[in-house]
């Protein structure tokens, strides 16, 4: 891959690592703020208020994705990369002003839920929008090395964030972080966003959009839900291969560091530090599955996710809850990281590859959002709905049953390894002229971004 190449990727990955910085540092500081927005409690309660406003924002998603897939699909990839992070940084400045309890009663829980809904919308439309972005500017052998940065970014986000609570837990007292501490982080998510803004407004359009912007919607309906209807088989594929994905995803990255301090009794910052160090390995880790996804497809590595997550995790979780030390806790964690990867790597591109172009973006957006806000933005809060009822290890079960789903969903689906994004067709198939077992043409160069 060419310079051209890589700066097209950090380009359209960089909004995704801010989006997401903004997005999980939330989950990352909800010890130290829960407190600041709701009344005395218990630990678990307050966890509880603060998880279900996190969920709030998955249920956004849907209405983020709907809106700005319509963006993306009727005006281009740009105009809804833009859009995107300007809502996650408005929303980044609203709770780092927000008020507390002690100051403004529950007013300040309803500025955290005000943010949480701008995320929302934002995070609904960008995991499609950068999605589409990368699968589309990435030469057809390289696109599922290309497209696995967008979970290279969103795990940086992660990264970052996790890094900023480990250098704030050493260089801030506990009750400094409880009571201003936590609002620094959503300070440094609205400066990255401003300088990304900057970054995407010179970025160009994808030559696969320009040239097919039209293609397999009819004239004029590019975007719409009723274009959508027309591949509703896509749109429930869409949703029934996240299922699985999604849950295990935010169990072992959102939730994995509650879950290490609160249930398997870890020190918050030795928790912390599982975390940052799992995820480093999990970032590196997705290029290369990306990669090999271009050589050997995409169902296999999402199948071997599927059986892998079915079968592991219950003994994953049950050996992480009596790890006692970083060493275990770490080795288990990078055990479920490296299942994870196989759905994490690729789902990207498998999703965008099943929609025209006339429709992708939106395609893409909404399905996936409504499948995030089901299972996705509910698995902290079903964690630990199954910890306050005293059946913990019934979230295990949860778990490995939604990933069960997503293998008969993989072992039946089709390859989108070889579709050209130019000439897809009706119901996400290939026009004629090309056959399922094809591989698209290389001639095709792609615009530069400057």
């Amino acid at each position: 891959m060419g310079r051209e190449h890589w700066k097209k990727i950090w380009v359209g990955s960089a909004g995704n690592m801010v989006e997401w910085f903004d997005w999980f540092v939330y989950a990352s500081f909800a010890t130290y703020f829960a407190g600041a927005f709701f009344p005395e409690g218990d630990d678990t309660a307050k966890l509880m208020n603060t998880a279900g406003i996190f969920a709030v924002g998955f249920f956004m998603r849907p209405v983020g994705g709907w809106l700005l897939g319509r963006v993306g699909d009727r005006k281009g990839r740009k105009a809804a990369l833009t859009l995107t992070v300007t809502l996650m940084s408005a929303s980044a400045v609203l709770i780092a002003v927000a008020p507390t309890y002690s100051f403004a009663g529950y007013g300040g829980a309803a500025v955290l839920l005000l943010a949480r809904l701008l995320q929302g919308l934002s995070v609904g439309g960008e995991y499609a929008a950068s999605a589409t972005y990368l699968t589309e500017a990435s030469a057809p052998e390289h696109r599922g090395f290309a497209s696995s940065f967008q979970y290279v970014s969103m795990t940086a986000g992660q990264i970052l964030g996790l890094g900023l609570l480990l250098v704030l837990q050493h260089t801030l007292s506990a009750d400094a972080l409880h009571a201003w501490g936590w609002r620094i982080p959503f300070v440094v998510g609205a400066l990255g966003a401003a300088v990304v803004f900057y970054l995407r407004r010179n970025m160009l359009e994808t030559e696969v959009y320009e040239e097919t912007a039209d293609s397999g919607v009819a004239r004029g309906q590019q975007g719409t839900l009723k274009a959508l209807w027309a591949h509703r088989r896509e749109v429930f594929l869409v949703i029934a291969l996240t299922m699985g994905g999604t849950v295990a995803y935010y169990t072992y990255t959102t939730y994995l560091t509650k879950y290490l301090s609160n249930s398997a009794g870890l020190p918050k910052q030795t928790a912390t530090l599982v975390s940052f160090c799992a995820l480093i390995v999990f970032a590196c880790l997705q290029p290369l599955a990306g990669r090999l996804s271009d050589r050997i497809g995409r169902r296999p590595l999402l199948i071997t996710f599927a059986v892998g997550s079915t079968l592991l995790t219950v003994p994953i979780l049950t050996m992480l809850k009596h790890a006692g030390s970083f060493w275990p806790a770490l080795g288990l964690s990078l055990l479920a990281l490296l299942v994870v990867t196989g759905y994490t790597s690729i789902n990207a591109c498998v999703k965008a590859e099943l929609f025209p172009t006339g429709i992708r973006a939106l395609g893409v957006a909404l399905p996936y959002a409504i499948a995030n806000a089901l299972f996705g933005g509910t698995a902290e809060y079903v964690a630990l709905w199954f910890k306050d009822a005293g059946a913990e290890s019934g979230f295990s079960w949860y778990v490995a049953g939604c990933a069960a789903v997503s293998l008969v969903v993989y072992l039946t689906m089709r390859e989108t390894r070889d579709i050209d994004l130019g000439r897809v067709g009706a119901a996400g198939s290939a026009l004629p002229g090309q056959g399922p077992g094809e591989r698209p043409g290389q001639e095709r160069d792609q615009l530069p971004v400057s």
